[in-house]
C-alpha cells in the first residue's frame, strides 16, 4: 500500500485573512476519485515557559470560536514566511513579557489534520527576564503562574481543553522529570 492520494484539481472556496479553504479532488489508491475539504493556515507557534520555582506561564483568554474562557500556553500565528523561532519569542514577549533562555524544542503539532494544513511550532524554556506585556490592540489576556506538577493535574482532569497546551505541559513536565530543561 502507498498511501497517498494524488490532487487532481482544486477549487478556492474562501480567502481570508487567517484561513484559505478549497475543495480538492484526488485519485486514491484504488484510482476511484474523493473530495477532500482542506483549510490553508501559515501555522502557529507557542511555548511553555517555566520559572526557576517551576511554575507555568499561562495565559487566559476568551476563545470566540468555543464561547468560552481557555487557559493556554502562550501562542501566536505564524506570519507567511515568518521564522517559528523568533515569533514564538515574539508572542513571549507580547503576552507574558518575558524572554527566555536555554529553548527546547516541544516538535511540531498537527491540531486537525483530517482537514486542516496548520503546524505549530512548539517549545519550553526557562524564564529568563520579566518585563511588561505588549498586546496586539485586538489582544486581550490574563497571565496566570501556575506550578507545572497542578498544570499536568488539571490536563489530566480535562481542565485545560486546548490541546497544543496539553501537549506543552505534558512533554515539558517529562522534560523537567528527566532534568533537561
Amino acid at each position: 500500500m502507498k498511501l497517498h492520494e494524488e490532487k487532481l484539481s482544486e477549487k478556492l472556496i474562501y480567502d481570508g485573512r487567517i484561513i484559505k479553504v478549497h475543495v480538492d479532488e484526488v485519485k486514491l489508491e484504488n484510482e476511484k476519485t474523493s473530495k477532500r475539504e482542506v483549510v490553508d493556515h501559515n501555522g502557529g507557534v507557542c511555548v511553555a515557559v517555566l520559572t526557576e520555582k517551576d511554575e507555568l506561564l499561562l495565559v487566559r483568554q476568551f476563545r470566540y470560536p468555543y464561547g468560552e474562557v481557555l487557559l493556554e500556553v502562550p501562542a501566536g500565528k505564524l506570519e507567511l514566511g515568518e521564522d517559528p523561532f523568533e515569533a514564538m519569542k515574539r508572542e513571549q514577549k507580547e503576552e507574558t513579557g518575558t524572554t527566555g533562555k536555554e529553548y527546547i524544542s516541544l516538535g511540531q503539532y498537527y491540531p486537525s489534520p483530517g482537514y486542516c494544513g496548520e503546524i505549530i511550532y512548539m517549545w519550553a524554556c526557562r524564564e529568563d527576564r520579566a518585563g511588561e506585556l505588549k498586546l496586539d490592540e485586538d489582544e486581550f489576556l490574563e497571565v496566570v503562574k501556575m506550578p507545572l506538577a497542578e498544570a499536568v493535574d488539571k490536563v489530566l482532569q480535562g481542565e485545560i481543553p486546548d490541546g497544543k497546551t496539553q501537549t506543552a505541559i505534558l512533554k515539558t513536565a517529562a522534560l523537567l522529570k528527566s532534568n533537561r530543561i
